[in-house]
């Protein structure tokens, strides 16, 4: 039972060690493979942005009369109605082709686009083709310019109705077909002129408006499919194919016809594809499938209808799938082959030991251990002297000795146990007594720190608020500064001056007749002022009175907690950017606001506003590094269940780094050289008091941060 049971726990663990290590070599083996594989396609795109600028600049800067002497000089038109590169001097291996399809009259315009085209693949085409099989520029009008070393004559093997206008490189770079004008990879086909089997990137040339020509790299698949195929882990093969089903490579596709296969395709009937059985295109497809179901983080997959793992990779630029199949086999036969090595030499082990075991123990252990027995039982009851043969010179022989040893050693240290059990009960008393002393001197310096931290989050509150109180108490002395009070002293003194005849002042002089208006104006804009005055007068009680909660909510470390009542949270958080506004405004944020219906919460509503006024707070300093133009502030509430509320507050300023997000909300923590990190701290602890949560979520530094407050609409205690 040891050895089967040892074999199998080996073989159990040799089967997980290897299955973990396996599966994480293959992972990285398919990261590594898919970012060696990618780098051809971002080169690619890569070349196009430089031909696009580079072609754009030509086309601007060549001269029609100078397009139209070169463009006669460097083709001719050919009997079958195509104009293509004169054959005089032409060298397909280091000079670019013309070919112009029968039927298209070239104007100026396009004479001299082709001819910029020329110089473009004249001047940086041979730098380019290190990994890409051809660089070539299509025009919309039915021509094109095309280098291709390896294929000189391409452009003289061209049919004359060559049927451009049909293929996907052509088609994906049309307005209607990729409006965002970015690169655009086809899918697998088969060229019908250089009858090789390819896959072509194409990134379209727009001028004030308007499609003028279309940049293309042709990648060989023969070549990917070499390069798919070398690179793997023992027993693995490779796939890579599109999202609709087109199979790019695979070690077993055969490219006999025109037509690339797709894997979704069940029926299979009148295709030119020859790929294997039946049996090995459903396989495929469980594969297609069980790719494209994964979730978008997972990487490895298995498939256990084949017996099988899958790693799989997003080609950058193409977007394809990147795809690593080993056969569970190849993790189980290295177990099982030590598994065996383990049962057969247990086995054998088994039997030498057992015949050891046997003599040893009859001869050598038996009759000395009965003695220890006896000397046992002898001192169990009190009586230490006892004899044992010392004289053998093996581990039994010592283990006398030290059986002996022991015994006057425990006979010793009995009687000073007698001795110290008279002195124990004054000792531990002592000890008692100084435990306590040390608890006294603990609970004072924890109280210490408690009003350290009450006052300082009393301090960090009060200074948000104190803010917003000094703002609107300026802003309400400028408006009673700005009362027009002089002039009705001026009205006052004219007035007593005409105080005879003032009926005629009023109704005859010029002056005395805009007496009147004047009074009603004076009188409308003082009560404008002096309402506006109250208003402000009015928030300035409000944060005072917010300002008393905040000192008060701190009495429940030695109170009672304060009553629940209604509050509606779109109020709660207008009342918070009040709170904030001379900062936002001074700031010059933009407040984008999504406000969802939400029902009423009951809950302590002062202890909500003091974590969304520290909030938009913390939001408000975060943009400080962003642009001036840039800078907005999103708040949104919504309702995810019934039972629950919830409000985000988004910035795009520096954003937290990952490994901070776990820590923003310790006490004293801040990344801002003025902060003092207790603000998150008591918006944290709040939100758990009131049975809510707080959250932070950052994509990185530079892309902004988002705080989320979730709520119950009733308390804990509540319900």
């Amino acid at each position: 039972m040891v050895i089967a049971l040892s074999t199998l726990f080996s073989y159990l663990h040799l089967f997980k060690t290897l299955r973990d290590q396996s599966l994480l070599q293959l992972e990285r083996s398919v990261v590594e493979r898919g970012h060696r594989e990618e780098s051809i396609f971002l080169l690619a795109e890569d070349h196009h942005a430089f031909l696009k600028k580079a072609l754009q600049e030509r086309i601007q800067s060549l001269s029609q009369e100078e397009a139209a002497s070169r463009f006669a000089r460097l083709t001719v038109q050919l009997p079958d109605g195509t104009i293509r590169s004169r054959p005089e001097g032409f060298d397909g291996t280091k000079m670019p082709g013309f070919m112009v399809f029968r039927g298209v009259s070239p104007n100026a315009e396009l004479r001299q686009r082709l001819v910029a085209a020329y110089d473009v693949l004249v001047q940086h085409g041979p730098l380019l083709l290190t990994r890409v099989a051809d660089i070539y520029i299509m025009m919309p009008e039915g021509a094109f310019v095309t280098l291709w070393p390896e294929r000189p004559t391409y452009t003289q093997d061209t049919e004359p109705d060559f049927p451009l206008y049909t293929f996907d490189y052509f088609t994906n770079s049309l307005p209607q077909n990729n409006p965002q004008r970015r690169t655009a990879w086809s899918g697998a086909f088969l060229d019908s002129v250089s009858k090789v089997w390819m896959v072509t990137a194409s990134t379209p040339l727009d001028v004030e408006g308007r499609h003028v020509a279309t940049i293309g790299h042709d990648i060989l698949l023969n070549e990917l499919m070499a390069r798919t195929a070398k690179g793997h882990l023992p027993g693995s093969y490779n796939v890579i194919f599109r999202d609709d089903g087109q199979l790019i490579t695979h070690p077993e596709l055969k490219l006999d016809g025109t037509e690339a296969y797709n894997i979704r395709d069940v029926s299979l009937s009148g295709g030119s594809t020859q790929f294997g059985s039946p049996e090995q295109r459903a396989h495929l497809r469980h594969i297609f499938e069980r790719v494209m179901a994964r979730a978008s983080a997972q990487s490895v997959l298995e498939l256990p209808e084949h017996g099988e793992f899958l790693a799989t990779i997003r080609l950058g630029g193409t977007g394809w799938n990147f795809v690593t199949v080993l056969p569970e086999k190849e993790l189980t036969m290295p177990a099982l082959l030590a598994a065996r090595y383990v049962l057969v030499f247990g086995l054998a082990s088994l039997v030498l030991e057992l015949a050891i075991m046997s003599w040893v123990l009859r001869e050598q252990i038996s009759r000395p251990l009965l003695d220890f027995t006896h000397a046992t039982e002898r001192i169990a009851t009190g009586n230490f002297q006892v004899q044992l043969d010392t004289r053998r010179q093996d581990e039994l022989g010592q283990l006398a000795w030290s059986f002996g040893l022991m015994a006057d050693e425990v006979q010793r240290r009995e009687e000073a146990l007698r001795q110290a059990n008279e002195g124990l009960e004054q000792r531990v008393d002592e000890r008692t007594r100084e435990l306590k002393d040390v608890h006294r001197q603990l609970v004072q310096v924890a109280r210490q720190a408690g009003r350290a931290e009450v006052a300082t989050s009393v301090l960090h509150n009060v200074g948000n608020v104190l803010n917003s109180v000094h703002t609107s108490a300026m802003l309400a002395k400028e408006r009673l500064v700005g009362l027009q009070v002089d002039d009705v002293g001026h009205l006052a003194t004219l007035l007593e001056e005409r105080r005879d005849d003032l009926a005629t002042f009023l109704t005859q002089d010029e002056r005395g007749r805009n007496v009147m208006p004047f009074l009603s104006g004076l009188g409308q804009h003082l009560r404008k002022e002096t309402h506006e005055a109250v208003s402000l007068l009015d928030e300035v009680g409000r944060y005072t009175e917010h300002i008393g909660t905040i000192v008060k909510l701190q009495q429940n470390y030695t109170r009672t907690p304060r009553l629940n009542e209604p509050a509606h949270l779109v109020e709660l958080l207008e009342d918070a950017l009040r709170i904030n506004s001379a900062g936002l405004t001074r700031h010059e944020v933009r407040v984008v606001r999504h406000l969802s219906p939400v029902p009423q919460l009951l809950t302590d509503k002062h202890k909500v506003l003091m974590i969304l006024v520290n909030l938009i707070s913390n939001s408000k300093y975060a943009l400080d590094a962003a642009p001036a133009e840039q800078r907005c502030l999103t708040l949104r509430v919504e309702a995810p269940t019934a039972d629950r509320v919830r409000i985000e507050v988004s910035d795009n300023g520096v954003g937290i780094a990952p490994e901070l997000l776990t820590r923003i909300f310790q006490h004293g923590f801040t990344t801002r050289e003025e902060g003092h990190g207790f603000g998150l701290h008591s918006s944290a602890l709040a939100a758990q008091e009131l049975g809510g949560t707080l959250t932070a979520h950052s994509d990185g530094p530079g892309r902004g941060a988002t705080f989320t407050l979730e709520l119950p609409c009733t308390p804990p205690e509540a319900a």
